[in-house]
């Protein structure tokens, strides 16, 4: 059974940083695409970011590219959001979700991610 589950969300002021933690349960971890999508409220889901944990191949949104970094730990079965500069238009429900599915050798976020976590609450303050 794949679980996955997030941690670290919060609320912070426009300018600062949070770290986003999923960790991943079920024999299904190594060579999986694993990403970190968000919805405000009102809008829809927009992928962020995605790492493939059989190496360092990342993958990120257009509006987060130099702010935040995707990471892991694969000896600890998880995967960190690392959220630099952050802005109001940051706020919104954080998940983390995995798929099997990669593109040319390549994680996307357009894939079919069938694996989500309950999701974290990150509120960004001008």
């Amino acid at each position: 059974q794949v679980q996955l589950v997030e941690s670290g969300g919060g609320a912070v002021q426009a300018g600062g940083s949070l770290r986003l933690s999923c960790a991943a349960f079920g024999n299904f971890y190594s060579g999986v695409c694993m990403g970190w999508f968000r919805q405000a409220p009102g809008k829809e889901r927009e992928g962020v970011a995605a790492i493939y944990t059989g190496g360092d191949d990342t993958t990120y949104a257009n509006s987060v590219k130099g702010r935040f970094t995707i990471s892991q730990d694969n000896a600890k079965n998880t995967v960190y959001l690392q959220m630099d500069s952050l802005k109001p238009e940051d706020t919104g429900m954080y998940y983390c979700a995995a798929t099997f599915f990669r593109y040319g050798g390549s994680c996307v976020l357009t894939a079919d991610f069938g694996y989500w976590g309950q999701g974290t609450q990150v509120t960004v303050s001008s």
